[in-house]
């Protein structure tokens, strides 16, 4: 049995724990705690995830993936790099409709570059919100190169989760050959 470390990781409320959710076979291992009322975030969201997120989904009889989901909020970040030892790839998550969490998505990609030469994808979440960035215009405005692939997602849904799994298995694979 192959298991293959995955790291979901992006800015506060980008979608990292319902994209777990949503595709998991596991009760989601969670470490979400309520927001304080008094901060920005309590506007947004009731919960916050502190430490991480933790799904598994069997592929074949031969693969399961890990899914470990990272805090998004930058005081947890000490999180990231225990998170990221040992994965093959991740995914970045951004809020497609959020425009003013981009430049923390860029910056939480290029943190992960750094902690390990893998592959990732991104993912452009909440393409079915109103105000959602198309994916191209999106890479324009991360700077994200041609061949990085920059996928549309809906965390909600479990086929679209599966296929952003998927293309970042495929490189993985890809980069193992």
């Amino acid at each position: 049995m192959q298991t293959v470390k995955m790291v979901i990781t992006g800015p506060f409320s980008s979608g990292k724990t319902e994209f777990i959710k949503s595709i998991s076979e596991i009760d989601v291992v969670s470490t979400e705690r309520d927001i304080k009322e008094d901060t920005a975030e309590a506007q947004e969201k009731e919960q916050t995830t502190v430490a991480m997120d933790f799904g598994r989904i069997t592929v074949d009889d031969d693969l399961v993936l890990y899914l470990f989901g990272t805090p998004g909020q930058r005081r947890f970040d000490f999180m990231w790099e225990i998170l990221a030892e040992g994965m093959l790839g991740f995914i970045v998550m951004v809020d497609s409709a959020k425009p003013e969490t981009f430049r923390e998505a860029k910056s939480i990609l290029e943190t992960f570059r750094a902690y390990a030469p893998t592959p990732y994808v991104v993912a452009a979440n909440k393409q079915d919100h109103p105000d959602a960035w198309d994916p191209e215009d999106l890479r324009i405005a991360l700077r994200i190169e041609p061949e990085v692939k920059l996928l549309p997602c809906v965390a909600k849904e479990r086929d679209s989760v599966r296929d952003v799994l998927l293309e970042l298995l495929y490189t993985i694979l890809e980069e193992m050959d």
